[in-house]
């Protein structure tokens, strides 16, 4: 039994006994770096989980996925966090940032020539947040998002500048991408009420990595996992008497309307990487808007104790072994039922919208919108959506208006002169874009 299920994981098995040398060889052989367990588990989220400071350190030369989740929904970054060791989250974090600057730039050609292959448009994302906890429903924010393209440049204008589950930031917010603009590659992030703007890019200064590593080791390691495996769209019916599938017209679009069967959203947090005073601290800081507040260097944790388990009585476990820290989670579930309006009529291909959205990665309600929408969807174009945003909170996302303009002046794509920049980046922008 343990020969076999040793070939049948031989990097893991390397990996859970340390052995740097023998893993190399496996990988050398052909090998997946990134093949999951029963448990869901890399090599990479192993050797993390376990200290394996030789392993982790030649399994990050070879760019393992940081992304990967585990049945649980862990990253190999949450796991280091976990442990506790500052190197080791800085070697993920620094091996995180080279992955996104190379992915973003293997992109960019891809965008380019998705967005110069359509023509030139304007378009309307209607955003309305609410949620199943009365006051908070009747707190939460609307916004209607302006989406302006010419040739290969994209401009969103919103109202809503950040947000979280309890608070949110209001604003007068602008994001360009200027894909005939080399010497911007990257988005650009405006403020137009204070007049400033925020260049995104890759923090690989020793001062600033520090900063975000103490700032990661310093909160919750959160996690959210919206189980879609078994998921089925059920055209949703309209009348008393005589049923029919129900149509409805968004903007000047008919569309189908289905019900989405299958989904709940996972939330958990997990802190037992932090000090009864660090948790005191973070109630505080939630509170606040910015979350540099109160934040102190981080020195490494006491390593866990060692685990004694063997490799066949980890494969063998049915749930989750605990290989390291004992770990203090906290879980939420929720059944969550949206609703789709598929139209046959809108003149934007899925495809180019999920491009599209790949640029605007930096607004956090772009990212959940694109999740959703690449999931296997009936044919059409999503024009009317709901997405879990959180626990408590749903929002629904309509396209209220596409039209073909060929007046867009070239001058919202650059910089205002009278903007300042800002020095302080956009935190943890890798992490959004992966």
């Amino acid at each position: 039994m343990a020969q076999n299920t040793t070939l049948d994981y031989p990097v893991h098995y390397h990996v859970f006994n340390g052995n740097a040398n023998e893993m190399v060889k496996s990988l050398q052989k052909g090998h997946d770096i990134n093949r999951k367990d029963k448990h869901g588990n890399t090599p990479l989220h192993l050797a993390v989980m376990l200290g394996h400071k030789d392993c982790i350190k030649l399994l990050l030369q070879r760019k393992p996925s940081l992304k990967a989740k585990n049945n649980y929904g862990w990253t190999p970054l949450d796991e280091a966090i976990s442990y506790g060791d500052r190197l080791t989250v800085t070697q993920l974090l620094l091996t995180m940032k080279t992955i996104s600057k190379q992915d973003l730039k293997a992109k960019r050609p891809r965008v380019i020539a998705a967005l110069k292959s359509l023509g030139d448009f304007y378009m309307e994302l209607k955003w309305e947040f609410t949620s199943w906890i009365p006051f908070l429903s009747r707190l939460l924010p609307s916004d209607i998002c302006k989406i302006r393209k010419r040739d290969a440049c994209i401009r969103v204008d919103s109202t809503l500048a950040d947000f979280s589950e309890m608070k949110w930031q209001r604003g007068d917010v602008s994001l360009i991408f200027n894909g005939n603009n080399d010497a911007h590659p990257l988005p650009i992030v405006l403020d137009n009420d204070k007049k400033t703007f925020q260049k995104m890019r890759f923090k690989d200064d020793d001062a600033e990595v520090d900063e975000e590593v103490d700032l990661l080791m310093s909160n919750n390691i959160v996690s959210g996992q919206t189980t879609s495996e078994q998921v089925t769209f059920t055209k949703v019916q309209s009348g008393w008497i005589f049923r029919e599938n129900k149509i409805e017209t968004i903007g000047n679009f008919k569309a189908d309307v289905f019900s989405v069967n299958g989904l709940q959203l996972i939330q958990r947090k997990r802190r037992e990487h932090l000090s009864e005073e660090d948790k005191k601290k973070n109630k505080v800081r939630m509170r606040l808007l910015h979350l540099h507040n109160f934040i102190l260097h981080r020195m490494s944790l006491e390593p866990p104790a060692k685990c004694k388990m063997t490799w066949q009585e980890y494969l063998e476990s049915r749930d989750m072994p605990q290989l390291a820290r004992l770990v203090d989670v906290k879980e939420t579930r929720k059944a969550f039922k949206p609703q789709v309006a598929m139209s046959q009529e809108f003149p934007l291909d899925v495809n180019v919208l999920v491009d599209i959205l790949t640029i605007l990665s930096p607004m956090k309600q772009f990212t959940k919108l694109k999740e959703f929408i690449q999931m296997k969807l009936p044919p059409g174009f999503p024009v009317k959506l709901e997405l879990s945003i959180l626990p408590t909170i749903t929002a629904k996302v309509s396209f209220q208006e596409y039209s073909s303009s060929d007046d867009i002046p070239v001058s919202i794509f650059f910089i205002p002169r009278d903007y300042k920049v800002i020095l302080d980046i956009l935190h943890m922008a890798c992490v959004a874009i992966l």
